[in-house]
């Protein structure tokens, strides 16, 4: 539905104004007839009057039952157009019997014959700059015509006994008469499209401004949604991260009180102290990964892809992470299996955010697997990609679970089960680092049987430039 303009709004209110107005013209031009007629008989042409006044009535009532349609009608510029003919066809008509009035009651002789004026200034204010002059230009022909009509003898002059002298008679006075209502017609047609177009260019002004106040008032809304976002984000972020580090912090000084307060024999102060050391190693796992992930969310924050970034190749660090962790692979009785092709393209992303995604998954796949289960990272490329996987035999995902993954702090019920301790912002660091240069990551599992997570990434082209991401 198109939107009303404040123009075409202003004209159609002015329009009805108009209309009640000319209902009061009749009644008071009905009732001063009648008194003229008292006063001044056989002076004043009274059935012809009547007549005109009733033509004023009807035609006013044809315009009232416009409007209506008018306002019922759509919005926009075919309402404008339909008001602003409504308008200028009201202020000719009027024009037209307003000169008609003035002749059979007296000619410019009658001060009636001011109300030209009225009706010039109605136009300026109703009507575009043009079509007000046009409609003065009217006025200015009828009160001209009139004067030279009545003149000449072409049509007849009513002369009013109240009024002393006969201009009529006075070439010279009824010239000046004339020229001082056209001029005064002219300068109210100048003065008020004058300052009707400075109030209209004004409104206009304002109404930029009032869509520019709410273009802003929604970036702000958004802006103000987005803060809200990241507040609560990090507020969960607190909490969770308190609550992972309460337990270790709880356990080591627990510990540490009881040696420190002679309770333990020797035996049981080497089992709390390990109890402690082990402890803080998680606790240094967790901070390792928060500090990871904090890393990540910088530069996500910091936006879009690094062109000075040099192109890296994904199988030369993936051979360095798992030569690292073999030992760890080889205590949990896993076996390794790599398939990287001699040639593969490169991708554009900082080293260690890629040790990073290699570290995650296959420290992930060594966690959850069995003794005697296999580990398989396969690379490969296509038209746009360098694709990674790694899968496990492990304890696999459910269902439920698997929409939750990447979330940060999260870990999936059985996974608790098989290794209590844990941060659960592994994959969630996955995940911001693959889709911050421009990747995607999925996974696929099924509980008992094992998981396999892919991700890839866009290749490098040969001048450097790099392919969309998907």
């Amino acid at each position: 539905m198109e939107e009303e303009m404040p123009f075409e709004s202003e004209l159609v209110t002015r329009i009805a104004w108009l209309i009640r107005l000319r209902w009061i013209a009749v009644i008071g031009t009905g009732s001063a007839i009648g008194l003229a007629a008292h006063l001044l008989p056989g002076e004043l042409e009274t059935g012809s009057l009547l007549v005109l006044s009733a033509a004023i009535a009807v035609y006013n009532l044809l315009f009232a039952v416009n409007l209506r349609s008018v306002r019922l009608g759509p919005a926009g510029k075919e309402r404008l157009r339909q008001a602003t003919t409504l308008a200028s066809l009201q202020i000719v008509l009027d024009l037209l019997a307003l000169a008609v009035l003035v002749h059979f009651s007296g000619g410019l002789e009658n001060p009636m014959v001011m109300f030209f004026t009225f009706h010039v200034i109605i136009a300026c204010i109703l009507l575009r700059r043009a079509v007000a002059f046009v409609m003065t230009g009217l006025a200015v022909a009828l009160v001209s015509g009139l004067a030279i009509l009545e003149h000449a003898g072409l049509v007849r002059h009513y002369h009013l006994s109240v009024v002393p002298g006969d201009m009529y008679r006075t070439p010279l006075a009824l010239i000046g008469c004339t020229l001082t209502i056209d001029m005064v017609l002219v300068i109210a047609a100048f003065l008020t499209s004058s300052i009707t177009a400075r109030l209209r260019q004004r409104d206009a002004l304002l109404l930029q401004s009032r869509a520019s106040c709410l273009l802003r008032s929604e970036e702000l809304s958004l802006l103000n949604a987005e803060l809200q976002r990241v507040d609560a984000e990090r507020t969960r972020f607190i909490v969770l991260v308190t609550h992972e580090l309460r337990a270790p912090v709880a356990t080591i000084h627990s510990a540490l009180e009881l040696v420190r307060g002679g309770y333990t024999t020797s035996e049981e102060t080497e089992e709390m102290l390990g109890r402690a050391q082990r402890r803080a190693s998680e606790l240094l796992a967790l901070i390792r990964d928060l500090l990871d992930l904090s890393r990540v969310r910088e530069a996500v924050s910091a936006g879009g892809l690094e062109s000075s970034v040099a192109p890296l190749q994904l199988a030369s660090l993936l051979r360095e992470t798992a030569d690292f962790m073999g030992p760890e692979i080889a205590r949990h009785g896993l076996t390794l299996d790599l398939s990287v092709p001699e040639y593969l393209g490169e991708v554009r992303i900082p080293a260690d955010q890629a040790r990073l995604i290699w570290t995650n998954l296959l420290s992930n796949a060594v966690k959850y697997s069995r003794p005697g289960g296999v580990i398989q990272i396969a690379l490969s490329q296509d038209a746009s990609s360098v694709v990674g996987r790694v899968s496990d035999t492990g304890i696999g995902i459910a269902s439920d679970d698997l929409p939750h993954v990447f979330d940060e702090f999260f870990r999936a019920s059985n996974a608790k089960l098989a290794s209590p301790h844990g941060s659960g912002v592994g994959m969630a660091t996955v995940r911001r680092i693959v889709e911050n240069w421009g990747g995607r990551i999925d996974v696929e599992s099924e509980l008992g049987k094992g998981t396999m997570f892919r991700f890839s990434l866009p290749r490098v082209k040969a001048d450097g430039t790099q392919h969309p991401a998907r």
